[in-house]
Order: C-alpha cells, then structure tokens, then sequence
C-alpha cells in the first residue's frame, strides 16, 4: 500500500492488490500515509497456499479492477471478454 501511494504522489499510476483480510490493515496504512480512502483491489485470502494455476486465476479475476484503477478504461472490457471466454 506505501509503494502504491509513493508511486502515485510522483506521477505513477499504481494499483495496489490487498488480500481480504487485509482491509483494516490497507485503510490503516492509506491513512498514516496521507491518502484515506485510497482506493485498493481486494483478492480472497490466502495466497501463499495456492497452486501457481490457483494465482494466475485469482490475478485475471483481479485484472478488470486493477486496470480500472490505473485508468486503463479501454482494457477492463477486453480483459472482463477474455475472462468470460475462458471460463
């Protein structure tokens, strides 16, 4: 979350991916940063016990909002189609 708001306090769009049971700790962190409410994509927890075939999942699911957050409008509808496709 720090990373995220460094970037972006120079210019860099960035897009920070927090687990769910990290919410509390992101918000806390955003706020001692300077940034409350800074927005975050949230990804179900754990991640540390999943396949690499079970986080490529998780990371396309998360891709539309990431890219949202990054403002990249054009590439959420492509990657929401591509998800779609391959379930």
């Amino acid at each position: 979350m720090a990373d995220a708001i460094r970037f972006e306090e120079q210019g860099v769009p960035a897009a920070a991916i927090i687990t769910d049971a990290f919410r509390t700790t992101a918000d806390a962190m955003a706020q001692t940063q300077g940034m409350p409410g800074y927005p975050y994509a949230v990804i179900p927890h754990p991640v540390s016990s999943l396949s690499p075939e079970e986080v490529r999942q998780r990371a396309e699911q998360v891709l539309p909002e990431v890219l949202r957050l990054l403002g990249i409008e054009e590439g959420v509808e492509e990657a929401e189609d591509e998800r779609a496709a391959d379930s």
